[in-house]
């Protein structure tokens, strides 16, 4: 979530230390600051009063674009939705095609074409091909989990607001009316996202790391021994006539023979649509198929530190519509259209996103040691000459020597700024982190 973004939610001017709140971990006042005085002097944001009652706004001139998605169908996908919207009754009932998945051989069939491939990749690139897995999912991190985490629910019919779900991500609060179901659907694909980005660097397409993703998707959405495994029962598909296999045995050899197929192809967006498209189609889990595919696609992308997919702007119906398409035509067109879409609006959003952060390098690149650090500090009450004596050892021991200078200024600055809010994800409490507090004001 950006600064100006979320400034622009906003319906009155507010306070710095209120907006800090509203944005989130991994944001430090001092950078913050920063942003805003770039803002102010571009004429993006206006500053009113002085001091600590100094409050920001967006500029009224600039436009607040609408959500709503355009349709994103060719004439010839057009007319495929027009079948699948036809009454269920007029559809032929069809089961899974073993010859669709079977005649698509890795790096001679295609789903995406070379220009469209080309075309994402041309957007999506953002690393020289030197930096780890994940470094740039990592750098977007704040914005793709509020995204995705959104998006994908929605899909799903998940009536959370862009504004409730980021409330509920990072500060645990709930919208006042909702079910406790949409609530848990949100939290569980911040786990699920997390561990993506988490486990960047050791991720492949395995089905330890699907059947993951579902786990933490379907965490208390269904029954606990369901959770993570293939199904062992017949399921139906709401809205269309497609039946799914109902044996586990059936469900097995499918799933293992996509992710053979899967784990062959070389180019990470070939992969991601067809991970997309194939895990929704075999319907292997008894709910939560869709969600753990959207997830999926993300795998490859996230590896190669490529913008990742987070769905936007995705109208639910044509999202839907191009499901069934899959699921009793075997047509990809409609599908592909709403992931080319998409990933172009994604890609514009999240360079506005980098643009108003101020990409830190040494931030992203050390994450996973940053935080363990800090984590090590609070839990173990560190202080005074122990706790700097710590972080040189840690630094000297996990830093390229060219970067120590930089990370150990990173690490002093999020002690300092620590709070309730920035501990999200550490694995410290609030009564933790208050007791190491109190050390530090002796």
């Amino acid at each position: 979530m950006t600064v100006l973004h979320q400034l622009s939610q906003e319906s009155e001017p507010i306070e710095l230390s209120t907006l800090l709140e509203n944005l989130g971990t991994d944001y430090s006042e001092r950078t913050v600051r920063r942003w805003l005085m770039e803002m102010v002097e571009k004429g993006l944001v206006t500053k009113s009063g002085q001091k600590k009652s100094t409050k920001y706004h967006v500029n009224n001139r600039i436009e607040r674009k609408s959500s709503h998605q355009a349709n994103c169908f060719s004439l010839e996908n057009q007319q495929i939705i027009d079948l699948v919207r036809q009454p269920i009754y007029l559809r032929e009932p069809i089961t899974y095609a073993d010859h669709w998945i079977e005649s698509y051989e890795p790096n001679i069939t295609f789903y995406i074409p070379k220009d469209s491939r080309d075309h994402l990749e041309k957007a999506g690139k953002r690393s020289s091909g030197k930096d780890p897995a994940g470094t740039y999912a990592h750098q977007i991190f704040n914005r793709l989990l509020i995204d995705l985490s959104f998006n994908s629910s929605r899909l799903e019919g998940n009536t959370y607001s862009l504004a409730d779900t980021q409330k509920l991500l990072f500060e645990g609060t709930s919208a006042e009316g909702k079910l406790d179901i949409e609530k848990l659907m949100i939290l569980n694909h911040k786990e699920a996202i997390r561990y993506l980005v988490d486990n960047a660097f050791r991720l492949e397409i395995s089905e330890r790391i699907i059947f993951t993703l579902h786990f933490l998707l379907a965490d208390g959405l269904i029954e606990p021994q369901l959770a993570g495994r293939i199904r062992d029962h017949g399921i139906r598909v709401g809205g269309s006539s497609y039946i799914p296999f109902e044996t586990k045995k059936q469900l097995d050899g499918r799933m293992l023979r996509i992710l053979e197929k899967a784990k062959l192809i070389n180019n990470p967006y070939e992969q991601s649509f067809f991970l997309l498209v194939h895990i929704s189609y075999l319907q292997a889990f008894t709910d939560i198929n869709k969600r753990t595919a959207r997830l999926s696609a993300n795998i490859p992308l996230i590896k190669a530190n490529l913008v990742p997919l987070s769905f936007n702007d995705i109208d639910k119906d044509d999202y839907i519509s191009a499901m069934i398409a899959i699921y009793e035509l075997q047509k990809i067109g409609p599908l592909l259209d709403i992931y080319l879409f998409s990933y172009m609006r994604t890609c514009a959003i999240y360079d506005e996103t980098v643009k108003m952060m101020g990409f830190d390098e040494i931030r992203v690149r050390y994450r996973q040691q940053r935080r363990a650090i800090l984590r090590n500090i609070i839990l173990n009450q560190l202080n005074g000459t122990q706790l700097t004596d710590y972080v040189t050892a840690q630094t000297t021991l996990l830093i390229k020597e060219e970067d120590r200078s930089h990370f150990f200024e990173d690490i002093l600055e999020d002690l300092r700024d620590i709070d309730s809010i920035r501990i999200v994800g550490l694995g410290v409490t609030l009564e933790q982190l208050n007791a190491w507090l109190a050390l530090q004001n002796l």
